[in-house]
């Protein structure tokens, strides 16, 4: 069986349009890939950088020190039984908000370090932001000879917060951009980034919250605080944020360096005016269920339906990239319609566990080496891909071969 050469003038300007540019990786052996071509044929189709991930690591520790300082702040105010409680309620609605992160981001995942200071920053940073500033302005307020009443309360509620939370939670998700630089490169990356913070910020206010209730009025009003945050509004906080989220996405396949602050600023602009108007409703509104189900449900509704929109965008652009590498010589026929729609991965799964040897992990990495790799080619078409860039392209291309080569091997990768 013949199979298509890579081309060797790919480098050059009117290759631009059709073929992907300085792949300067070593093409891969045309036996091989003539190879490839028949085993592919055989199944049914229905990272960070160093300085990034020492920063990632640090904004870690840093939230994970501010969560327990959170934590003993409300063990003082509540008692240490009721907040135990209140934790273990509140992972609940944390979970299932991780979990539906994790359907969206299943595509291209990523990279955990980055994960993980997105949760902390959320639960620990952020929320220690809110609580700072809010101390601060009862200090100003009472030194002003200020008295708490409904209107201070109401412009705590419907102002106050969201605009301190927004910009605290949005913080995390603008560092990002250059903590996971190699892995931020869309607005389906924006918008997990942006979830996993707000889902660790609505876990430490929602032990907040519990435990007063828990305090206050026992087990029924904890219970009917967690049926309205926990059941009713468990992604409002993901909503809010996913604004600031998307917008930074959008932005870094559109500019570099501080072009980026004003895509966070439009982001900001409805993230706030989300939260507000979620706040402010809750203080006016007399019918709630009817006020819920005529506006905020249609909101969650929309929120599906343009995550669903932006993962098929994504999909779209990885295979359309992949494509351009197979026209050049890279994959063999049948590879881009495996490893770049829903239904040929899962195919390509099923068929990898009845290969000798048991072939899911090497599976697994050929897929994410390449998807990476039409990241990576998207990243360098929009202008964006400086020497590293082509050095990563030119690493993710022998990573491919090498993965090619482990699933054809008799028994398995050797370790």
């Amino acid at each position: 069986m013949s199979s298509p050469q890579p081309d060797p003038q790919l480098s050059q300007p009117q290759a631009a349009q059709h073929h992907p540019r300085h792949v300067a990786a070593q093409h891969p052996p045309a036996a091989q890939l003539a190879a490839t071509q028949t085993v592919w044929s055989g199944a049914p189709v229905a990272s960070g950088s160093g300085t990034g991930f020492v920063f990632a690591v640090i904004g870690i520790v840093l939230g994970a020190a501010l969560l327990l300082l959170v934590i003993g702040y409300f063990m003082a105010s509540f008692g240490a039984g009721a907040v135990v409680i209140s934790a273990l309620v509140a992972l609940l609605p944390l979970l299932g908000v991780l979990f539906a992160v994790r359907w969206i981001d299943r595509w291209e995942p990523e990279p955990r370090f980055a994960l993980a200071f997105a949760l902390l920053w959320g639960a620990g940073v952020a929320v220690a932001i809110a609580l700072l500033v809010d101390l601060v302005v009862q200090i100003a307020f009472a030194i002003g000879g200020g008295e708490a009443n409904a209107a201070s309360e109401a412009l705590s509620v419907a102002v106050q917060a969201p605009i301190v939370e927004e910009i605290a939670k949005g913080l995390g998700v603008l560092l990002l951009v250059w903590i996971a630089r190699k892995s931020f490169d869309g607005p389906v990356d924006g918008l997990v980034y942006a979830a996993v913070v707000a889902a660790g910020f609505a876990f430490t206010e929602n032990i907040l919250y519990f435990g007063e209730a828990l305090i206050e009025g026992g087990t029924a009003d904890l219970g009917g605080t967690f049926v309205m945050r926990g059941i009713f509004s468990p992604f409002a906080h993901v909503m809010f944020t996913a604004c600031t989220g998307i917008a930074i996405g959008f932005g870094v396949t559109r500019t570099r360096g501080a072009g980026i602050l004003g895509y966070f600023a439009i982001g900001l602009v409805f993230a706030i005016g989300l939260h507000a108007l979620w706040n402010g409703s809750l203080l006016v509104v007399t019918d709630f269920f009817g006020y819920y189900f005529l506006v905020q449900v249609p909101l969650f509704a929309f929120a599906i339906v343009l995550v669903v929109l932006l993962r098929r965008a994504e999909q779209r652009a990885t295979r359309v990239r992949l494509q351009e590498y197979a026209d050049a010589g890279w994959f063999a026929d049948g590879e881009v319609q495996m490893l770049a729609t829903s239904n040929g991965r899962r195919a390509a799964r099923r068929w990898a566990r009845t290969l000798p040897g048991e072939k899911s992990a090497a599976m697994k990495q050929l897929t994410a080496d390449a998807t990476r790799l039409a990241l990576v080619r998207q990243r360098i078409l929009s202008g964006r891909g400086g020497l590293e860039t082509l050095g990563e392209e030119r690493a993710l291309l022998d990573a491919i071969t090498r993965d090619r080569a482990a699933m054809l091997a008799p028994t398995g990768p050797a370790f």
